[in-house]
């Protein structure tokens, strides 16, 4: 039986410099934009593709001398940039950009500015993306808005220095000295703490943010360590002595007291504004529906005094919010209006008497907070808080699921209806919700589990990498290259990892190198497989 003949296998096409040039610019004046890997077929030339002409670049094959790439072709014979080898960045340089930005735009540049001006083709998002990743000659793990921070003394809101109860305490302590009043979230700025504001420090002391436990308020610390009496437990006003105070004050100053008149002389702390809300709201025994004009004369016409609220307990509010939840399909706000299972009342008013906790009700600093903690609704920024062990429980769930461990894009967790991981990542990242700040969810995994941290990878160096090049031939007879597969020496690593580092400048490598021009000038000629 005669054997079948074998086809010859067909020459296949000897490439050169500049024919593939003329492919590049037919390419370019055809489609507008220069080819890459994956621009298919290279049009008029039968059975060609980019990505033939890019592994001929690289590994010198089919008559090119190797050691190069499609992309940094175009980059020195066309100026095209390429992503893969792009200037090493200079923190002086980038300063330069940020001072230009700033003059002309008043604002220093963030990840979202979008162009830099002064330098073509490059981004203040690329620019933050090397001081998050390590790349162009930037170590890793910082970001734009530190480097900013650092150098021009930018304030980073996403990485505000820590609280300290203690520090809090003597911002008040100056507040009161200077003022005769203890501050309140509405007393603006912390004069002793430029940048800061009281409302600030309300947020982060009842969100657990900042290195603070969370869970109370500005008002309820300050009872606890200054006894300073809270609006829920002060004292009962009358009228006599109200209006006892307001002659006072016409004789002082030839004026009857207005809401915006201060503190009121003989009454340590109190002002002609908390007299002024206590006549109108009805707080602290009063009536309510009046105004200071009451105090003018000793029988004033109450004609309309609003009445008094009844009691109320947590257990109703909330199931008039189940109600306008099943209702709406949306939990109420102070904005939602009247109440329709209880005529008279308002969200608004509940909402007060929820911050003051007034008519019986506990002090929840607001309607959404008793929502997040009682039906644990999250709307930022009352969220509730976070326990590690619980976090290293969800991840351990996802990776039984998965089988393969949770990263800040993995989305919402099952076992934690609301919650997502990015959420947590981002938490992780603030010190937020009552976490340590241990940088990102990938850092405590690795802690925790030992798992591979890709955020924060061991840096290389040439002399290693070339010893397991070394090992790799003598084991095998063949020089390694991109598709080579695991790194045999290191098995956590592989040859595309070591690939990519090189061209891109990653873990610890300058960019523009290549695995084929390492080995080119290790062995003095240029690899041909």
């Amino acid at each position: 039986m005669s054997r079948p003949k074998v086809k010859p296998k067909a020459l296949r096409h000897v490439f050169s410099v500049p024919e593939i040039l003329e492919w590049v610019d037919a390419h370019h004046a055809r489609t507008g934009a220069w080819p890459g890997l994956d621009s298919g077929p290279v049009t008029g030339i039968l059975a060609e593709k980019w990505r033939n002409v890019d592994s001929g670049l690289r590994l010198g094959l089919r008559g090119l001398p190797g050691g190069s790439s499609l992309a940094q072709l175009l980059a020195e014979q066309r100026n095209v940039r390429n992503s893969g080898g792009l200037p090493v960045l200079r923190r002086k340089q980038i300063l330069i950009w940020a001072d230009a930005h700033r003059k002309r735009t008043g604002a220093w540049p963030t990840s979202e500015s979008g162009p830099i001006a002064e330098a073509p083709g490059e981004t203040w998002r690329a620019v933050d993306g090397a001081f998050r990743v390590g790349v162009r000659g930037i170590a890793a793990g910082s970001s734009l808005a530190q480097f900013l921070a650092l150098r021009r003394g930018r304030r980073n809101l996403r990485d505000l220095p820590r609280f300290t109860v203690r520090q809090i305490l003597a911002w008040a302590d100056a507040h009161h000295k200077r003022t005769g009043t203890w501050p309140t979230t509405t007393s603006g700025p912390v004069v002793d703490a430029p940048g800061e504001t009281w409302s600030a420090v309300g947020v982060a002391l009842y969100n657990g943010r900042r290195g603070l436990p969370g869970r109370t308020t500005l008002a309820q610390m300050l009872a606890a360590r200054r006894s300073v009496p809270m609006s829920s437990h002060l004292p009962p006003l009358s009228l006599p002595k109200m209006r006892i105070w307001a002659r006072a004050h016409k004789r002082r100053t030839g004026n009857w007291p207005t809401p915006t008149a201060g503190p009121i002389s003989g009454a340590p702390g109190m002002t002609w504004r908390k007299v002024y809300n206590s006549l109108r709201e009805g707080y602290r025994g009063l009536p309510g529906g009046q105004t200071l004009a009451v105090l003018r004369t000793e029988r004033p016409t109450e004609s309309a005094p609003r009445p008094r609220r009844s009691p109320l307990t947590d257990e109703q509010v909330l199931a008039w919010a189940d109600a306008h939840h099943q209702r709406t399909g949306r939990w109420p706000h102070s904005r939602s209006g009247p109440i329709p299972e209880a005529p008279g009342e308002t969200w608004r008013a509940i909402d007060r008497a929820l911050h003051a906790g007034r008519r019986e009700l506990t002090q929840t600093n607001s309607l959404v907070c008793l929502l997040a903690e009682r039906r644990d609704w999250r709307t930022h920024p009352y969220t509730p808080q976070l326990r590690s062990r619980q976090i290293l429980a969800w991840a351990a769930a996802h990776h039984r699921r998965e089988g393969s461990w949770p990263n800040q894009r993995s989305g919402p967790i099952p076992e934690a209806p609301g919650e997502t991981w990015r959420s947590v990542d981002d938490a992780l990242r603030l010190g937020t919700r009552g976490l340590p700040r241990r940088v990102c969810l990938a850092r405590l995994l690795a802690e925790e589990y030992g798992i591979r941290n890709r955020t924060n990878l061991p840096r290389f160096t040439h002399a290693r990498v070339w010893a397991w090049l070394q090992s790799h031939f003598r084991r095998t007879g063949k020089w390694p290259h991109a598709a080579s597969g695991q790194v045999i020496d290191a098995p956590a690593e592989t040859w595309k990892a070591i690939d990519v580092a090189l061209r891109h400048g990653y873990r610890g490598f300058a960019a523009g190198q290549s695995l084929g021009r390492l080995l080119a000038a290790r062995r003095g000629a240029k690899p041909r497989g």
